[in-house]
């Protein structure tokens, strides 16, 4: 019994350590080409028009908001046309068909478009309002989105050949103080979009659009192949296609879009799930395509890596299983040699620790007092195992789901609450994944316990992160689930 532990706890260390230690690869390309940056035109001389699309589905608190920034881009009436892609099925659409009319009262080419069902969710929604769009170029925003009133000066200048087909910008987080979560998540995606994002820019891999603040040349969505639903994250899928056929991204890390990060955990579980799921459905869907192509090697590893990290998931949470036993077995005495050996893997760990610092230090002057909250973030990253894990086994197995929108409240300061409004998860609804997070938390408290006691002080910070993972996302469900009483 022992040795089956071992070996699988060695098997489920060296996936992490392989995608954990890719960290020092995007470290290394970061300053390789930290001097690099995009070009673009100094000055935009002939506006070309352009369609922006607002996907919306249920999105009571924040529509008006979004609207009334888009509406506030400083760009030509003439050259802007609007589409409020609303798939609402409840007040929503009244509150979208008030702004929209007093926007067109004064002169904006805005309309709302409704269709007879949501065939396709978000990528059916933008296919259908491709279909009527003016625009030669396409900009994308959420409904959690307040893009700056430059925002299509800053991206359409880099537009500087026939061949760039989309502009990425960065995402900037409105609400990120708002609690230790929204700062968490915070740190995961400034990783993703300085580290990730720039880097493989930078250094000629495929990037992705990111669903939203973002712009797309029509003719390469078209050539593309269009938006397609058979997956969770179309934005991926489509934007593999794309650079498969030749085109060329741009990630502009100055030019930054605000969002509302989700502050209720619930509703960020089902993000992570419909990201995590969506990824490995796109990496089935695509990586036999970039194999097949005539990419160079670095690139096809790369993305790779790229569109299969997901997969750490179920290994991360196999390791926290097998934390606990391994205490006892070290304490045995046994296989000394081996876990000497496993120090090895505490590379990994440095790995992570120095892409999210350098994501910190890149664009934060407070970046020290930051990336104190890592241990933060890569304990909820343990925490959320068991919710990406079912979502990267649904994906492997090809099990479809519908697209569920994570809903937003609204939350800009620290005085705003998501308390007592609607798109709360089911009041008194305790899934069985909650109620496996609270009995793994117990589990891994006995490691702690055991760690402690056997004085195995190396063991005690992984137990801890695991415990307090587990405990964190498993009791903040069953509040946030609760209703209004939640905090």
């Amino acid at each position: 019994m022992e040795d089956f532990i071992l070996g699988a706890y060695v098997f489920s260390l060296s996936i992490l350590f392989l995608f954990g230690s890719h960290g020092f690869v995007m470290i290394y390309y970061y300053f390789k080409n930290k001097d690099k940056r995009p070009e673009g035109k100094a000055i935009l001389d002939d506006k070309p028009v352009v369609t922006v699309q607002l996907p919306v589905y249920n999105e009571l608190y924040v529509v008006e908001r979004l609207i009334d920034a888009v509406c506030a881009l400083d760009y030509p009436k003439d050259k802007l046309e609007i589409q409020v892609l609303d798939d609402s099925t409840d007040e929503t659409v009244d509150v979208v068909a008030a702004a929209v009319a007093v926007r067109q009262a004064e002169g904006f080419d805005i309309v709302q478009v409704r269709r007879e069902n949501r065939v396709g969710f978000k990528a059916g929604a933008l296919r259908y309002g491709m279909e009527i769009a003016k625009g030669e170029f396409i900009a994308i925003f959420d409904a959690d989105f307040v893009p700056r009133s430059n925002f299509l000066t800053e991206t359409l200048r880099h537009f500087t050949d026939d061949r760039i087909g989309m502009v990425q910008t960065r995402w900037e987080h409105l609400n990120n103080e708002f609690s230790l979560l929204t700062r968490a998540q915070g740190i995961a995606l400034d990783g993703h979009f300085v580290i990730e994002q720039q880097v493989r820019n930078k250094s000629g891999f495929f990037i992705n659009f990111n669903g939203t603040a973002g712009v797309w040349r029509r003719s390469c969505i078209e050539d593309a192949g269009n938006w397609e639903a058979d997956t969770l994250t179309e934005d991926l899928d489509l934007s593999y296609r794309a650079q498969l056929k030749g085109w060329r991204f741009v990630f502009l890390n100055d030019v930054t879009s605000p969002a509302e990060l989700p502050s209720e955990i619930n509703a960020l579980k089902s993000q992570q799930f419909r990201w995590t799921k969506g990824a490995i459905e796109t990496a089935r869907k695509i990586l036999p395509r970039v194999w097949k192509s005539k990419l160079p090697l670095r690139v096809k590893l790369q993305s790779t890596v790229h569109l299969t990290n997901n997969l750490v998931f179920p290994f991360i949470l196999l390791t926290g299983i097998l934390n606990v036993p391994l205490v006892f077995i070290k304490h045995a005495g046994h296989h000394e040699t081996f876990f000497a050996f496993m120090s090895i893997f505490v590379l990994a760990f440095i790995s992570s620790f120095l892409f999210y610092l350098y994501s910190q230090k890149d664009v934060y002057t407070d970046w020290k007092k930051r990336i104190f909250l890592f241990p933060l973030f890569m304990s909820g990253s343990m925490g959320f195992s068991v919710n990406n894990s079912r979502a990267v086994i649904e994906g492997l197995l090809n099990r479809k789901s519908a697209f569920i929108r994570t809903p937003k409240f609204r939350i800009e300061t620290e005085k705003d609450t998501w308390k007592n409004k609607k798109y709360q998860a089911a009041p008194r609804k305790i899934s069985i994944a909650v109620i496996f997070e609270i009995a793994l938390a117990l589990y891994c408290f006995i490691g702690v316990v055991a760690s402690i006691w056997f004085l195995e002080i190396a063991a005690l910070p992984f137990q801890l992160l695991f415990f307090l993972g587990f405990g964190l996302v498993g009791l903040l469900s069953i509040r946030h689930a609760l209703g209004p009483q939640g905090a």
